[in-house]
């Protein structure tokens, strides 16, 4: 096998969205974690049902949107102040602590992101946490108008990158971004950050569900759609390894 590509998932496989609770509980004391969950799968849910209906609104639009069905759902009254604010950290989220080490690990292949974000909300959260030094691509899903995990937008990654599908490494945390990538027919490497085991833990540790524990229920085990990933890694430290035994 040849990895020509190793191409990246950015919110929650390189960038950490739960580094927004810093920022949502200073805003909202008590209701930080809540506030990150909902806003989390209520973005997720809106670029699904705006794909489905076709009528696309890049990810800015949906983040923004996403967010304030959130303040309104909890009862929370903000300021534009305070909205700008909590919208601001996405463009400067933290990047997981070993993905500078993994990326430089593997600089001899192309490197590169396919997100849904919009363009210019990526190009500015790569260039503000130093990715842009290192990646030769970030693409964004906005020249198709839909968003993954629909099969126009994983064509991107040929289309920009000059890469076939069969010498790509697709990578990701989100179970639904596994599975698209898989479906489409790229090799994906899915980074298994919570397992049931530890979620089974999670759950009899208390007699109330934390938010946090109830959003990887939901959004961070593997999906049965039958497009299971080709490799199970625990952080993206794992990553260099498996693509360096994959060239063998």
């Amino acid at each position: 096998m040849t990895i020509k590509a190793v191409v990246f998932d950015a919110y929650g496989t390189l960038y950490d969205i739960q580094s927004v609770a810093a920022v949502t509980e200073e805003a909202f004391p008590g209701y930080g974690d809540i506030i990150t969950q909902i806003w989390r799968i209520k973005q997720l849910e809106y670029t699904w049902l705006r794909s489905l209906m076709q009528r696309y609104e890049d990810f800015s639009v949906i983040t923004r949107d996403s967010l304030t069905y959130t303040l309104r759902a909890l009862g929370l009254k903000d300021s534009p102040g305070v909205f700008e604010r909590i919208i601001d950290k996405y463009l400067h989220l933290d990047l997981y602590p070993d993905a500078i080490a993994a990326l430089t690990a593997m600089k001899e292949r192309k490197l590169a992101i396919l997100s849904n974000g919009s363009t210019d909300m990526l190009n500015r959260l790569v260039s503000n946490t130093g990715l842009d030094r290192i990646l030769d691509a970030t693409i964004s899903i906005d020249s198709r108008k839909i968003f993954k995990p629909a099969p126009a937008a994983y064509s991107l990654i040929e289309s920009k990158l000059g890469t076939a599908p069969a010498d790509v490494l697709f990578v990701s945390s989100n179970p639904f971004d596994a599975c698209g990538a898989k479906a489409f027919g790229i090799r994906v490497a899915w980074i298994e950050r919570v397992t049931p085991e530890a979620m089974a833990l999670a759950c009899v540790k208390s007699d109330v569900v934390p938010p946090l524990t109830m959003f990887k229920a939901i959004r961070m085990q593997m999906d049965e759609f039958g497009f299971d990933p080709d490799h199970r890694i625990k952080t993206l430290t794992d990553l260099p390894a498996l693509v360096n035994a994959l060239a063998c």
